[in-house]
C-alpha cells in the first residue's frame, strides 16, 4: 500500500495544479449562524413587534460597544463569569466581549451618572457557551432589552416589565406561555429557614436555577453531594422549591409558621402580593404563575425574577403542558449600578430581555413545516415592457417611481421578454406589473396589471404613484 501511495503522490506531484492554492474551510465559526434573506425576513418581522411595544410603552433606545474593559465585566455574573469572550490585548487596555446589555447599561448609567431612564437596547452579546445551536443557543446572539431605572414607587414599573412580556409574547402568536414569577428576597429568606448558610446562598441559588431542566432528585444531590449542603437542609428545600400558583399561595406562605418569621422572605412575600394585584388590573394574571423553582442564575438580581416559558403539548392525547425553553427572562437589579459608581450611589433597576433568538428558531421551524412562500424583498412594482428597444422607456418610469418613494425593480436586460418579467413578480411575489408599450407611450398610460387576478388597467401616467400607492397600502 505505502509504495503505491508513494507512487500516486508522485505523479500528482508531476501533474502539479493545485500548490498555490491554500485549502481552506468554509463555515462560519462554532456557535454562529448566517442569516439568509428567508431568516432576514422573519427577523425584521420579529423585530418590529418588539420594538412598536417597546415604543408603545414610550422607551427611548441606546447602544454600546461590542467590548468592554475587561474588569467591567468581571465579578457580575456568578458562576457563568467563565463564558466570557477576553480579547487579546492590542493596545494596553485588557477587553472581553460584551456577555449581556444589562451590565453594558449599568456602566452608561454611572458612567453619565443618569438617575432616571427607559430605555431599550437591541443588539448582539457574545458567550463561549457549548451552544445547542438547534434550541436556538448561540455563542453570537441578540438580546432585547428593555429597562427601567430610577426610584420609583414599588412593583409598579415591574408589573409594566410583565405586561410588555406578555403583550411582545401574543403579539408574535408563538402558541401558549406562561410566566414564571418569583423574588430574591424570598428565596432566600426561604434559604435561611432552611439552614443553608450565608455563603452558600448564591451556590444553591445556581443548584435550584437548573429545577426547570432536571428532576429535583438531582438538583438535590448536586446540593448535597458538590456543594456541601446538608440532607436536611437540602430536603426543607425541597418542600418549597415545587410550589407554584397565584395569590392564594403567596397568602398561604405569609401565615408560614417559618417563612413569616423570616424579614427577608416576608418583605418578599407583600412585595409579591402587590405585585399580583396590579398584574390583576392589567388583567393578565392568567398567564403568571408565582413559582418558588425559579432562581434564575445571574447574581445580581435583588427583587423580584421573572421568566417566561413557551408550553407545548407532548402529544395529542395527554393534556400535560411542557415547557419547551425560556424565551423572555428579567427582574430587579437594585445593586449593579452602585457597583460602578465611585460614591456607591445605588440607581434602583428592573428589566426584561426578550429571547430573541429562540424565538425565531421556532418561527422558522413552523414556517418550514406550513411551506408559506416569504417575501424576501418589499418591491411593490415591476416595470416591464411589451415589445423590444423600450430600455430607455423602462428607465425613465422606474426613476420617476424611485423618486416618488415607490420600491420598483426592472429586469436588466435591453429585451426581456414579457412571460419571464411576469414569472419573475410570480417568482418573488411582486404584487403589480407596470407595463410599458408603444401604444401606451402614444396615449400617455401605463398598464398596470394585477399578478393575482391577471387584471389589467390603463392608469395615467401621472396618477400611477398614487394608483400603487392605493393598491399596495392593503
Amino acid at each position: 500500500i505505502a509504495k503505491e501511495v508513494a507512487k500516486l503522490l508522485e505523479m500528482k506531484a508531476q501533474l502539479g495544479g493545485d500548490e498555490g492554492k491554500p485549502k481552506f474551510v468554509l463555515k462560519t465559526p462554532k456557535g454562529t449562524r448566517d442569516y439568509g434573506p428567508k431568516q432576514m425576513a422573519i427577523r425584521e418581522r420579529v423585530f418590529n413587534a418588539i420594538i412598536s411595544c417597546f415604543k408603545r410603552h414610550g422607551a427611548e433606545v441606546i447602544d454600546t460597544p461590542v467590548f468592554e474593559l475587561k474588569e467591567t465585566l468581571t465579578g457580575k455574573y456568578g458562576e457563568d463569569s467563565k463564558l466570557i469572550y477576553d480579547l487579546k490585548d492590542q493596545g494596553g487596555e485588557l477587553l472581553s466581549l460584551r456577555y449581556d446589555l444589562t451590565v453594558p447599561f449599568a456602566r452608561y448609567l454611572a458612567m453619565n451618572k443618569i438617575t432616571n431612564i427607559k430605555r431599550y437596547h437591541i443588539a448582539k452579546v457574545y458567550r463561549r457557551d457549548n451552544p445547542a445551536m438547534t434550541r436556538g443557543r448561540y455563542r453570537e446572539f441578540y438580546q432585547c432589552d428593555f429597562d427601567i431605572a430610577g426610584q420609583f414607587d414599588p412593583m409598579i414599573p415591574d408589573a409594566e416589565c410583565l405586561k410588555i412580556v406578555h403583550e411582545i409574547l401574543s403579539d408574535l402568536q408563538l402558541g401558549d406561555f406562561v410566566v414564571k414569577v418569583n423574588d430574591r428576597c424570598i428565596l432566600d429568606g426561604m434559604f435561611a429557614v432552611c439552614g443553608v448558610p450565608d455563603s452558600k446562598f448564591r451556590t444553591i441559588c445556581s443548584s435550584v436555577d437548573k429545577l426547570d431542566k432536571v428532576p429535583w432528585e438531582e438538583v438535590r444531590s448536586e446540593m448535597v453531594g458538590e456543594k456541601g449542603l446538608s440532607p436536611e437542609a437540602a430536603d426543607r428545600i425541597g418542600e418549597y422549591v415545587q410550589l407554584h400558583g397565584g395569590l392564594d399561595l403567596i397568602e398561604q406562605l405569609l401565615q408560614d409558621p417559618k417563612l413569616s418569621q423570616n424579614k427577608l422572605a416576608k418583605e418578599g412575600l407583600g412585595d409579591m402580593k402587590l405585585l399580583f394585584e396590579y398584574l390583576t388590573l392589567f388583567g393578565i394574571t392568567g398567564k403568571i404563575s408565582f413559582d418558588l423553582s425559579l432562581a434564575r442564575g445571574l447574581d445580581y438580581y435583588t427583587g423580584v425574577i421573572f421568566e417566561a416559558v413557551l408550553l407545548q403539548q407532548e402529544n395529542e392525547h395527554v393534556e400535560e403542558l411542557v415547557g419547551v425553553g425560556s424565551v423572555a427572562g428579567g427582574g430587579r437589579y437594585d445593586g449593579l449600578v452602585g457597583m460602578f459608581d465611585p460614591k456607591g450611589r445605588k440607581v434602583p433597576c428592573v428589566g426584561v430581555s426578550i429571547g430573541i433568538e429562540r424565538i425565531f428558531s421556532i418561527l422558522e421551524q413552523r414556517l418550514e413545516a406550513s411551506e408559506e412562500k416569504i417575501r424576501t424583498t418589499e418591491t411593490q412594482v415591476l416595470v416591464a415592457s411589451a415589445q423590444k428597444k423600450l430600455l430607455e422607456e423602462r428607465l425613465k418610469l422606474i426613476s420617476e417611481l424611485w423618486d416618488a418613494g415607490i420600491k420598483a425593480e426592472m429586469l436588466y436586460k435591453k429585451n426581456p421578454k414579457l412571460l419571464n418579467q411576469l414569472q419573475y413578480c410570480e417568482d418573488t411575489g411582486i404584487p403589480l406589473v407596470a407595463i410599458v408599450g408603444e401604444q401606451e407611450l402614444k396615449d400617455g398610460v401605463v398598464k398596470l396589471r394585477i399578478v393575482a387576478t391577471r387584471e389589467e388597467v390603463n392608469v395615467r401616467r401621472e396618477s400611477l404613484v398614487e394608483e400603487i400607492r392605493t393598491r399596495t397600502s392593503q
